[in-house]
């Protein structure tokens, strides 16, 4: 498709195009127009005979029938969209796919922005999510006490569907406002307590944007780092004891630092207490919390549930190193149980990481520290690593006698190793092997 252009016009919240003189311009001088059927009919009356008009096929097949009217001689194209095509828009998947040169955009205004107009809501003090085709319960990730959101939204995520989840996250004096088909005759909006809305059979256009107001929960998730231990649902008291600390938890995400693009595992993932939180932080980083331990294993999906991680989080029933194989690899790794294979675990993974990768580790037992410290040491006879250890004694307040006194739990060793480049080996030269 090397002569073909590709032009996104963006048709407005409206049942009549509000076109720029360009994007009108653009509109009438294409060979082929591509769209909904909703959006071909709105512009129907501006078309020309000879002008083909297809409606959109899916993504996964859109590049190949493009190519297909190429080779019947099509050079120039036009593909309908809602508004703004490059917010929540297909826009994005054309500049995934095409190189600028060969694409141009002309934007109207977006629903959203009708929305936060009709409504008075200043945009850049609400959080906009889109659940169009995404897993509900990623509400949950972007639920704070006082907040205001505004849902795009899918048959899967209808305001039946969004006041369960805040009845669930404890939002029981949440309110929806509900935004039907805006910028047409027949736009209706109307608000709504979750708990009355629960009990409302309405069916609404599917044409239709959700703005929460949150209010207060009375089972508040965390909003800063570090996790009180508390949150997180766990396998009884065992589970509670084994979980990574808050105090030690908040040192490992400082040392991995997560961030867009990462991979990342967390082997020994537990209840996932450091999975969660990496997740939670950077949503656009991979996280594989890998737990081989059932009941863990059951209680890691229950916090993965619970905080809304249901797009790169991704928990793995099974024991490293097999069930490593079948992962991606990773550019940081954070070992929290090993089940007694850490040296050969430790090997494996520094043999795959690239430069720059990173492994960090912690430790209570002694046996775990030995294979740590053999490991670090073996690091520093080849000079491939950046390495750092620490160890954290934390002590909590209690009671004796009625007096104030400090209990020390188990200090936990922490390693970190990142990966360099090998340091040449310099060897000197026997004096006595020198001839003139």
């Amino acid at each position: 498709m090397q002569e073909i252009k590709i032009s996104i016009i963006g048709l407005g919240a409206c049942e009549a195009a509000q076109l720029s003189d360009d994007a009108m311009s653009t509109l009438l001088g294409a060979e082929m127009v591509l769209g909904s059927k909703r959006q071909l009919k709105v512009v129907s009356h501006l078309l020309k005979e000879h002008q083909i008009t297809p409606l959109l096929p899916k993504l996964d097949v859109l590049e190949t029938v493009l190519q297909q009217y190429y080779n019947q001689g099509v050079r120039s194209v036009v593909v309908l969209a809602s508004g703004d095509p490059l917010y929540y828009g297909i826009g994005s998947w054309f500049s995934r796919n095409f190189t600028p040169e060969k694409i141009a955009f002309y934007p109207a205004v977006s629903s959203v922005q009708e929305v936060c107009h009709r409504l008075g809501l200043t945009l850049q003090n609400i959080e906009v999510l889109s659940l169009h085709g995404r897993p509900v319960g990623k509400l949950r990730s972007k639920l704070r006490d006082q907040q205001t959101l505004l849902i795009l939204t899918d048959s899967q995520s209808t305001p039946q569907i969004l006041a369960n989840e805040l009845i669930e996250a404890g939002y029981y004096e949440a309110k929806i406002t509900v935004c039907e088909a805006i910028g047409y005759r027949y736009e209706e909006i109307s608000s709504y307590a979750v708990k009355a809305l629960l009990r409302n059979p309405k069916s609404f256009d599917p044409l239709h944007i959700s703005v929460i107001n949150t209010g207060r929960s009375v089972k508040p998730l965390p909003q800063f780092p570090g996790f009180a231990n508390h949150h997180f649902i766990t396998d009884g008291e065992a589970g509670r004891n084994m979980i990574t600390k808050a105090e030690v938890r908040l040192k490992v995400l400082s040392l991995l630092e997560p961030s867009a693009g990462d991979i990342i595992y967390d082997i020994g993932a537990g209840c996932g207490s450091v999975s969660i939180e990496l997740n939670y932080w950077c949503a656009d980083a991979k996280v594989f919390a890998i737990e081989k331990n059932q009941q863990r294993y059951d209680c890691l999906k229950q916090n993965q549930k619970k905080f809304g991680l249901v797009t790169n989080l991704h928990a793995v029933h099974g024991s490293a190193p097999g069930i490593l194989a079948k992962l991606p690899v990773p550019n940081k790794i954070f070992i929290g149980g090993s089940d007694g294979m850490l040296p050969q675990l430790l090997e494996r993974l520094w043999s795959q990481l690239a430069v720059g990768g990173q492994i960090v580790a912690t430790a209570v037992l002694e046996n775990t520290k030995h294979d740590l410290i053999a490991f670090l040491n073996a690091r520093n006879a080849r000079g491939d690593a950046k390495v750092m250890t620490q160890q954290i004694a934390v002590s909590h307040g209690d009671t004796l006698g009625g007096q104030l006194v400090y209990r020390q739990a188990l200090p936990v060793s922490i390693f970190n190793f990142i990966k360099r480049s090998q340091e040449p080996v310099i060897k000197l030269q026997d004096p006595q092997a020198v001839t003139e």
